[in-house]
């Protein structure tokens, strides 16, 4: 699958197969044995101490498409699927456990501090070992450079995201080039995300133009600082190779690479019976059973972070730019209808997501959803001008049917089919197009190429981090807001989350955003991923992570 990262937070074309999204499913069974339901209860990696496992060994893993862009810091590369490839390569500042709580990666920073509030500075101080592929030093110029990028100020750096940038004044040498403070012009609530999650840091090289930015990145990556680095890539036959960095500093890696194939979501599990693959996730409660009875495969269980969505084009001219006829149509989506029917069998009580900021067991989650209200959409409809003349509406000569656009995949198709019978059911034409993986975001959601588009996002530990880049309305500066909708109202109110220090005060201001984002139509959450992935039986400290983030120098295969 593919997803969009969200600020921390990434797009996701795909919702079945591939491992950076763990599915959806259809079915009436009850959950399985051993489903867990929440966030931020567990993860379900085969943990096992490096001694446990052999020398060696090829990492298998599927990606829906070939990266676009390798810089994950742009809108072309804002992607999921590329930031799973990349993470054994590149820095970010806080690793995570299964609850979410944060510890510094100290292979790339000893020490990060908020060192001042007023006004706000955090102070980063670089492993004095860590140095790029190149061999040259990691230093505080690195920061600098993508702090000027992601600023906004130069709308030439088509950025996928700020992550706080635009509120930062200046970034200094501190103590000697390997320490670097970040001074804010306002508060940034977030700022622990700015270099974690789903956010890596890039050498200066890539940052420092607009044309290094944009282009540098886009047939290959060139300087990483991970325990692993490109080995090999070939675009014609979908592959990609990871093998050691000969300049790693930290502990060696168990594993001697790590290989990405693109595959079609269809394809995956046929892989991973068929020993072409080491890890898949699973779409349905078809596939969890055919997983489940593949010798040397289990599953393990951990609830995803990633969620499905649709998101109204709202740009002037099109046919969902009322707010008004956006919010009716919400209300006549029956999403617990959905949840049940895609993830009976996959979770034990399954649920409609109800919030575009918080994933359920997160922190902060609750219920701001507008509701299942079919009449109260019809009578909307109608006050809209918008007047049924046979099946459908209209208004003007104009028929009220829309383009549902997703990604060619059996779940995203069987949410579609509810929501196209949902609608008709007021007078609504719903045309269901598919779209193949590849050029999904460039193409298609991004140039605005649908009236409403599904596709499934990416969260993490961060979830403020990603308000401006998705619900921001910033004509001249897209970032994530592919639905092109917004006000002034909410951009303060978003400001105003982003800018208080306070967690619990956060959080409040966080679900006046979501409520907020609600009322203007913008975007209707469905599901939260279930997180079952099947994986090779002696595979260890690799599956389900939740919200933990993964040791690549420990994953590995039992002795």
């Amino acid at each position: 699958m593919r997803y969009r990262s969200l600020g921390s937070r990434s797009a996701v074309t795909v919702l079945a197969c591939a491992l950076v999204l763990t599915g959806c499913g259809s079915g009436d069974d009850t959950a399985p044995e051993g489903a867990v339901a929440e966030l931020g209860t567990t993860s379900d990696i085969n943990p096992k101490d490096v001694s446990e496992l052999r020398d060696g060994g090829n990492l298998r893993l599927s990606v829906s498409a070939y990266p676009a862009n390798w810089n994950t810091l742009s809108n072309d590369g804002n992607d999921a699927t590329i930031t799973s490839i990349e993470r054994p390569m590149m820095p970010r500042a806080f690793r995570t456990d299964a609850s979410g709580r944060l510890s510094i990666d100290t292979d790339y920073f000893t020490d990060i501090q908020l060192t001042s509030t007023e006004p706000q500075q955090v102070t980063y101080t670089i492993n004095p070992k860590a140095v790029w592929s190149d061999g040259s030093p990691i230093t505080w110029e690195d920061i600098a450079s993508q702090a000027n990028a992601l600023s906004g100020r130069d709308k030439a750096f088509l950025i996928g995201n700020n992550n706080g940038f635009d509120k930062v004044a200046k970034v200094e040498r501190g103590a000697d080039d390997r320490q670097a403070v970040i001074t804010f012009t306002q508060h940034y609530a977030e700022w622990r995300g700015q270099f974690a999650g789903n956010s890596f840091l890039y050498p200066k090289s890539v940052t420092a133009t607009p044309e290094s930015f944009n282009k540098s990145l886009v047939d290959a990556i060139q300087l990483t600082a991970g325990p692993f680095t490109v080995q090999s890539t070939d675009r014609a036959q979908g592959r990609i190779v990871l093998g050691h960095s000969p300049t790693w500093w930290g502990d060696k890696p168990k594993l001697d690479t790590i290989t990405y194939s693109v595959l079609s979501s269809e394809a995956t599990l046929p892989a991973l019976q068929n020993n072409e693959i080491d890890a898949t996730g699973l779409g349905s409660r078809d596939d969890l059973k055919t997983a489940q009875n593949t010798p040397g495969v289990v599953v393990r269980r951990a609830p995803g972070n990633g969620w499905s969505h649709l998101t109204f084009n709202g740009a002037p001219g099109s046919i969902l730019a009322d707010p008004a006829v956006r919010v009716a149509i919400s209300k006549a989506i029956d999403r617990q209808g959905i949840a049940t029917a895609i993830q009976t069998g996959l979770v034990q009580d399954p649920k409609p997501l109800n919030n575009h900021i918080y994933l359920r067991g997160q922190e902060g989650y609750r219920d701001n959803s507008l509701g299942f209200d079919p009449a109260a959409a019809a009578a909307e409809l109608d006050a809209a001008g918008w007047k049924l003349n046979g099946e459908f509406r209209e208004k003007d000569g104009r028929r009220l049917e829309i383009r549902d656009v997703m990604y060619n995949d059996v779940t995203w198709v069987q949410m579609a089919q509810i929501i196209q019978q949902n609608l008709a059911a007021i007078g609504v034409k719903v045309n269901i197009e598919t779209k193949p993986g590849k050029g999904y975001f460039t193409d298609v959601i991004q140039p605005g190429n649908f009236d409403v588009g599904q596709w499934s996002w990416v969260g993490d530990p961060f979830p403020l981090s990603s308000l401006n880049q998705i619900y921001g309305y910033n004509p001249d500066d897209l970032q994530g807001n592919y639905g092109r909708i917004g006000s002034p109202e909410l951009n303060a109110l978003i400001d105003r989350t982003m800018s208080e220090l306070d967690p619990q005060k956060a959080i409040e201001l966080a679900n006046q955003v979501d409520r907020k984002v609600f009322e203007e139509g913008h975007s209707v959450p469905l599901l939260q991923s279930p997180g079952n992935v099947a994986v090779r039986a002696d595979l260890a400290n690799f599956g389900a992570a939740g919200l933990a983030s993964l040791d690549y120098t420990k994953i590995g295969f039992v002795k």
